[in-house]
């Protein structure tokens, strides 16, 4: 394939500039977009609504879309670009495809029932409703069938000039680091995209990859400020927590996203139990995608680390489930479980608490002082999740104050996104002599501000990504 000579490359973000969630960005090769994820925004559900139906980009504009992972607020929006007559391909991991399909699905019947419960409550008070989904099933039925799969370290020619290849980053089952190579006044120029970076040591995926050379990387910074807890302090507390729930006869709630952090937790009670640091306790996974996850998992072994199939997967038929587990799958088996006595572990979506049945659950149990609501990952600003996380007297669930009796925990160890000496640590270990810039995005501005010092003090340039700027990459 022929090159041309020269190029104009620009870098701008659409979304998680700033903010953590809504990640879409573009690369502009000579004029050509390509848009790096389409995430949904999460907050207040005004604001996200009005973030949620602006793209910021004309579909006809789009060259091709790439898809670091499949989280909502990475793949969430792919419906509405294909519903607004984007026809192109979109460029995922096949583990990635499977998880945004199944992302994709479940928002459209969240939003097809808000849709139906918030008519129904305008027809009770006799006011006029107009808010409409932003998007159906067959959307995102269609956006599945523009996922082209492609796997890591299988370099593909995107268009003249552009050659696109993935990476592990370690962050969730399938997910990826996009690296550009672009040819610029005849020689190459690298710019390595990070989606969310994962961390070393994780049970089930392997470490973030190692990427040779970049001359920009586009770095997440969700967690520039803090540092995580390590792992070993951190399943003796959710052991300690067990034991005392035990004790009390109580029961644990944990806020969890269906991908990787549901199946990570199984992991770890199951381990837990496996050493005779916990009694077994009922553990019930209260989310059908949390269960359709689980099976995407299960067909996803490409993807897992040499150490769970060494050390695990020899011995266990399946370790995603032990004797204790309990996937729940209709509404009448979840609502049971408000009278199942204690002690009991309840695993459900969505995990900032935002939707699903989490809200059901904490209706339930979160005036009571022998729950726990235990949150292990991150809560963005103005959600529900992030309310409970500060400890506030009172929350609005369902447009019902409930006051909290409940303790709430916070163990971070849990995160499957790097903190900033992780995220740092991995950028040294990339050894790039030819490294112009790091550009941070996926961040909170007290985040990125401190994890922006703390690259310029071990020598880095760094740009914080800021919405309405463009920035040319030389």
């Amino acid at each position: 394939m022929g090159y041309p000579a020269g190029m104009d490359i620009n870098f701008y973000s659409l979304g998680a500039a700033g903010e953590v969630t809504g990640s879409k960005h573009v690369l502009e090769v000579d004029g050509k977009s390509y848009l790096i994820d389409c995430g949904a925004f999460q907050g207040s559900r005004t604001e996200a609504d009005r973030k949620n139906r602006n793209l910021g980009i004309a579909v006809d504009r789009v060259e091709g879309v790439i898809v670091t992972h499949g989280h909502y607020d990475h793949c969430g929006l792919l419906p509405v670009l294909t519903k607004q007559g984007y026809t192109g391909n979109i460029y995922a991991t096949p583990a990635t495809r499977d998880i945004s399909s199944l992302i994709m699905m479940d928002s459209a019947h969240i939003q097809a029932r808000d849709a139906a419960y918030l008519r129904q409550q305008a027809r009770k008070k006799g006011e006029k409703f107009d808010w409409e989904p932003l998007y159906g099933e067959k959307d995102a039925i269609q956006a599945t069938g523009q996922i082209v799969g492609l796997s890591y370290n299988r370099p593909l020619f995107l268009g003249d000039g552009v050659r696109l290849e993935f990476y592990d980053a370690g962050h969730i089952l399938g997910s990826a680091m996009a690296l550009f190579t672009l040819k610029k006044d005849g020689g190459e120029l690298t710019v390595l995209c990070s989606g969310d970076l994962g961390r070393k040591g994780k049970p089930i995926i392997r470490d973030p990859s190692l990427v040779p050379g970049p001359d920009y990387v586009v770095l997440e910074s969700t967690y520039g400020d803090r540092r995580h807890d390590t792992a070993d302090n951190a399943l003796e507390r959710l052991a300690e927590i067990a034991r005392r729930t035990v004790k009390n006869k109580g029961r644990i709630l944990i806020p969890s996203f269906a991908i990787e952090r549901t199946q990570e937790l199984v992991y770890y009670f199951h381990m837990l139990v496996d050493e005779g640091a916990i009694p077994e306790i009922p553990i019930y996974v209260d989310s059908p995608m949390a269960v359709n996850a689980t099976t995407i998992f299960q067909v996803h072994p490409e993807c897992y680390d040499e150490a769970i199939h060494d050390a695990f997967i020899r011995h266990h038929k399946n370790p995603f489930g032990f004797n204790s587990l309990h996937f729940t799958t209709s509404v009448g088996e979840s609502k049971a479980l408000n009278d199942h006595p204690g002690p009991l572990i309840i695993i459900s979506a969505d995990g900032m608490c935002e939707a699903g049945r989490i809200q059901h659950h904490l209706i339930n149990s979160i005036g009571d002082p022998n729950t726990t609501i235990l949150t292990v990952g991150y809560m963005a600003e103005n959600t529900l999740g992030r309310r409970i996380r500060n400890r506030e007297a009172e929350v609005k669930i369902h447009g019902q104050w409930f006051k909290r009796r409940a303790g709430v925990e916070e163990i971070n160890a849990f995160s499957a996104h790097a903190d900033y000496f992780e995220a740092a640590e991995w950028l040294d270990s990339l050894k790039s002599p030819s490294l112009k810039k790091v550009f941070l995005v996926h961040g909170e501005k007290k985040a990125q501000a401190a994890f922006s010092q703390y690259l310029t003090g071990k020598g880095y340039a760094v740009e914080i990504v800021r919405y309405g700027e463009t920035y040319e990459l030389t």
